[in-house]
């Protein structure tokens, strides 16, 4: 899989009367770590949002390698999105979260066993493979969502946090496995958080927009 380009263009969105996005020009460069750093309300899930294809905008384009995707829906552009709430099914193993949405896809149940166990290898959790959500720990938790985003090999990954990962400590660990898999020659892709914080994104980004 190769790395991608993501490129906003004269992007704008309003929900009502209230302007969420307007006149954005962002360009992340492939296999880049980005961050978006603002207040709440600044428009950085939005941002996100309109990426991974749960929001439209009005008017702009979004192009990932050149293609304008602003009106593809987002079960046709492989852009994996890690949400603030985790949004883990809490019926399911945290094996099993991971590996929904490689069945979803129906791959070969051999691919499907590789690339959960790989992607828990690569956030450090796969001896909590048996244990439901509400047996580990909220930065556990944050990592199962990474690890089912990442077993997926998105194009782009959009990740959306009340603060840098959570928690400052977690921050660093977090970041390298993102990292890692953006080096990985396997699926190698453009990852872009979003935090509500404003200290230095240096310890986990490679480059930053701040939202104001």
């Amino acid at each position: 899989m190769a790395k991608v380009r993501v490129e906003f263009h004269d992007i704008a969105l309003a929900f009502g009367k209230t302007q969420v996005l307007r006149d954005i020009d962002l360009v992340i460069e492939p296999g880049e770590f980005f961050a978006l750093l603002g207040p709440s309300g600044s428009g950085k899930s939005t941002l996100l949002r309109v990426i991974a294809g749960f929001a439209f905008p009005q008017s702009g384009r979004v192009l990932v390698d050149g293609r304008d995707i602003a009106r593809v829906p987002p079960w046709e552009r492989n852009i994996g999105m890690v949400f603030q709430n985790y949004a883990l099914w809490p019926h399911m193993t945290v094996w099993q979260n991971v590996a929904f949405g490689l069945e979803e896809r129906k791959l070969p149940r051999a691919e499907i066993e590789r690339r959960t166990a790989d992607a828990l290898d690569l956030v450090g959790l796969r001896e909590l493979a048996a244990r439901r959500p509400s047996q580990i720990s909220g930065g556990q938790q944050q990592r199962i969502a990474l690890a089912r985003t990442i077993a997926i090999e998105p194009r782009c990954c959009c990740w959306m946090s009340r603060c840098p990962i959570s928690m400052r400590n977690c921050a660093s660990t977090c970041a390298r496995n993102c990292s890692r898999c953006n080096a990985s020659s396997a699926s190698p892709r453009s990852s872009s958080p979003t935090t509500r914080r404003k200290p230095s994104p240096s310890p986990i980004a490679s480059r930053c927009s701040i939202r104001a």
